[in-house]
């Protein structure tokens, strides 16, 4: 089971935007356990299946797929309707064509411009001019949020389209780069450093890599809209770097999660220096990789309603109250006021 985390910030923008629609946001963060100290909390975590419970509460509640972001209500069955419209694509490269397409005709969901290089190829999206009476703050910060849902959604579905990596460039944001430690999720949520104060929202590709194949069916896509928006949250992009290679022995299990560096080394046919330089070379290290693998589980656990003594003695710690030492380290508070 993938444990990972992401930031509360997308939930807590969502959420005071819905609100300032007239939207009673309480019901889709009571339906995927968010409360409100956690909202207040920057370093406030959540898991992918509790960003995924309130998007589809939010969904039903609003009766719109961008839930009041786009400059127009996103009708129901809208996403279903354009992944229908593309599925048949030889490559990805037509796929993301016949997209720009299809949105062109549909109110509300912001056009997608291609520009095609000699060796890479520019995705850009474009924010429609919103309703002049809504406040100016309100309107940059839904704009803002609607960019980041769009070059999120673009760059993972192209990847699950392909059922491989969609290794990128560029990512450029068009607006100013928010506090350090937000920063740093943008480009572990890209895989690449994201430019910020960008003059258009963009993802850049190589572009080899849209003329990969498309090996989705409409039975599978049937199987990825059932859980949506769950393999967006959870699956960054099939990734096959090193980092992601080493998480997935950390997230393996308790064995996984105690591998040495001469362990985890053999397990992917390298040396432990050309291990660690790899992990060096992507900014991070086996002990930082380990650290997150054991804070998401431990999130995760107490979101489930395990006890302190049952995830402690589960993630390998010599006692609670090691455990409530890491907690406080991770989190930033113990694991009963996380609770």
């Amino acid at each position: 089971m993938n444990q990972r985390t992401v930031p509360a910030d997308f939930v807590r923008r969502a959420a005071a935007l819905a609100a300032s629609g007239g939207f009673d946001m309480a019901i889709p963060l009571e339906a995927a356990g968010i409360t409100l100290p956690m909202l207040r909390d920057e370093k406030a975590l959540l898991t992918a299946k509790q960003l995924t419970l309130f998007t589809q509460a939010a969904w039903q509640l609003t009766s719109d797929e961008l839930f009041g972001l786009g400059a127009a209500p996103v009708p129901r069955g809208t996403f279903k309707l354009v992944c229908l419209s593309l599925i048949h694509s030889p490559d990805l490269g037509r796929a993301i064509e016949r997209m720009a397409d299809v949105i062109r005709a549909l109110p509300g969901l912001p056009p997608l411009r291609i520009r095609t290089g000699e060796s890479t190829t520019r995705l850009q999206v474009v924010i429609p001019r919103r309703d002049d009476t809504l406040p100016v703050a309100t309107a940059e910060a839904a704009d803002r949020l609607l960019t980041d849902f769009e070059l999120i959604l673009l760059h993972r579905f192209a990847a699950w389209l392909v059922g491989k990596r969609v290794k990128l460039i560029a990512v450029e944001l068009p607006y100013p780069a928010p506090d350090p430690l937000l920063a740093k999720n943008y480009d572990v949520i890209f895989g690449v450093r994201v430019t910020f104060g960008a003059d258009m929202a963009a993802l850049e590709f190589d572009n080899a890599v849209l003329r990969a194949p498309i090996i989705q069916t409409e039975e599978t896509l049937e199987d990825y809209l059932r859980e949506s928006p769950n393999l967006l949250f959870s699956e960054r992009d099939y990734d096959s770097t090193a980092s992601a290679q080493v998480r997935k022995v950390l997230e393996s299990g308790v064995k996984g999660r105690t591998s040495t560096a001469d362990d985890i080394a053999e397990m992917l046919s390298i040396s432990v220096p050309h291990l660690r330089r790899l992990l060096r070379q992507e900014g991070t290290s086996l002990n930082q990789l380990r650290e997150e693998v054991l804070r998401d589980a431990a999130i995760s656990g107490l979101g489930r309603g395990e006890s302190v003594d049952d995830l402690s003695a589960r993630l390998g710690f010599s006692e609670p109250s090691a455990f409530r030492r890491a907690f406080k380290r991770w989190t930033g508070e113990t694991p009963g006021a996380y609770r």
